[in-house]
């Protein structure tokens, strides 16, 4: 393939974006070489500004769950342009998607919008704040959960790709205040609790783990979190941002039956608009602005459309019944033959997934936290993206995130893409040996 637009465009990009980027794992800089700039994309696939195309496992890093330019979405999208992009105002739109979500996640009973899931998770630790009136949160290291000070400690996603988890620019006072442990590790957050318990706010957790690549929890390990909560009085927020509406229609808590105290959402209920939303229990939302005193505002909280995009979306979600079973049989074939064809080519790694997420570490043991993925070959997830890539195939690039699988995919995009696995490894093997 050949990317000498994209090369251009984003030389062109760099004389007046910092890095070229605007968001920073897009600068393929976990991996080498230029980004790739797209122009369109039409259910699995996407296109390049060269015209190239790929069958896409990024899907906009999550919310495209019904695929890329969906017609009922786009519909919606359209019709309400042409009602207005913007109000101020209160308008149906924000209800109807409200209701669709309280309906479909089993522990939230109010709901409020934001424009990004980082607003989200950011106004959910400070009303938790508020709530108990009790000022640390605990995170666990390599879960992100967005760009605000407080998450930026010990982070994943981009923050960990680009190796700065702990960011220049947040002040001591606010990293004094946010307490990491490991994820999967019981006696850590019992230690933790034991040690600042009638201090600690919250414990804001990703129950998957999806932006230190897809890590699942081990037996036991989320209602040993939600039981040590509860014992202490801090509030459980699942940041389900990424596993909302991706692995079940209720999210992690709808597999689990393990309920958070507050929940935070974003990218599949705003149909790939920019959107966010935090909601829980009436008991605590009713702490925030006009009704108590922790205050939430947002210009484009609520935009209609975001809205519309959501509530398309989430009509869909709601009325397929067969949606999810066939996206975890999709995802499943997937995982399972990537692990197969790693197998053969005796590549070291460790596959998951769990409903329409997937992710794989070329690592030589289980995945089960920040430390040891840490130890995953990045050098060769940086040579394997490339291959892949070339013959087609579109993943993050970086090993420290999960790939998605939308209701556009079909099998045989699954089977193109572990041809295409097969025949990179075997070419990558090939260059070490002439090397």
């Amino acid at each position: 393939m050949k990317f000498e637009r994209s090369i251009s465009g984003f030389a062109r990009a760099k004389n007046v974006i910092p890095g070229g980027v605007n968001s920073s794992v897009r600068a393929f800089k976990a991996v080498g070489g230029s980004p790739v700039f797209m122009k369109s994309g039409a259910g699995a696939t996407i296109t390049d500004i060269d015209d190239n195309e790929f069958i896409d496992y990024v899907l906009s890093w999550g919310p495209l769950i019904l695929g890329h330019a969906h017609p009922a979405v786009v519909k919606a999208i359209q019709n309400a342009a042409a009602r207005g992009s913007s109000f101020g105002t209160p308008t149906e739109a924000e209800s109807e998607l409200a209701e669709l979500i309280v309906a479909m996640v089993p522990s939230v009973e109010r709901v409020r919008f934001t424009s990004s899931g980082t607003e989200a998770t950011m106004n959910a630790i400070r009303l938790a704040r508020g709530y108990t009136r009790r000022e640390r949160i605990i995170k666990f290291a390599g879960c992100y959960h967005g760009a605000a000070d407080a998450f930026l400690i010990a982070a994943g996603s981009s923050a960990l790709t680009l190796g700065v988890p702990n960011s220049p620019g947040i002040p001591k006072s606010t990293a004094s205040e946010t307490i990491v442990v490991p994820y999967n590790d019981p006696a850590a957050l019992a230690a933790a609790f034991e040690q600042y318990g009638n201090e600690i706010a919250g414990v804001i957790i990703e129950p998957y783990v999806g932006n230190m690549g897809l890590v699942l929890p081990e037996d036991g390990y989320l209602q040993h979190v939600r039981d040590l909560c509860t014992q202490h009085r801090a509030v459980l927020i699942f940041d389900e941002v990424m596993t909302g509406f991706r692995v079940a229609r209720g999210g992690v808590q709808e597999r689990t039956g393990i309920m958070p105290d507050l929940t935070t959402l974003g990218k599949v209920i705003g149909g790939g608009l920019p959107v966010g939303a935090f909601g829980g229990r009436a008991e605590i939302m009713n702490y925030l602005t006009p009704e108590g005193p922790v205050f939430h505002a947002g210009t484009l909280s609520g935009n209609p459309l975001a809205m519309a995009a959501g509530i398309a979306t989430l009509k869909f979600v709601r009325d397929d019944n067969t949606l999810y079973d066939r996206l975890e049989v999709l995802t499943r074939l997937l995982a399972d033959g990537l692990h197969e064809i790693f197998s053969k080519h005796g590549v070291p790694h460790t596959t998951a997934y769990a409903g329409s997420m997937f992710g794989f570490f070329f690592a030589d043991e289980p995945v089960r936290n920040l430390e040891v993925a840490m130890k995953s070959d990045t050098s060769l997830y940086a040579k394997y993206f490339h291959a892949m890539l070339e013959r087609g195939v579109y993943l993050a690039p970086s090993q420290f995130e999960a790939g998605f699988v939308s209701s556009a995919h079909t099998t045989r995009d699954v089977e193109r893409t572990l041809a295409a696995a097969d025949a990179s490894l075997s070419e990558i093997r090939a260059r070490v040996g002439t090397a």
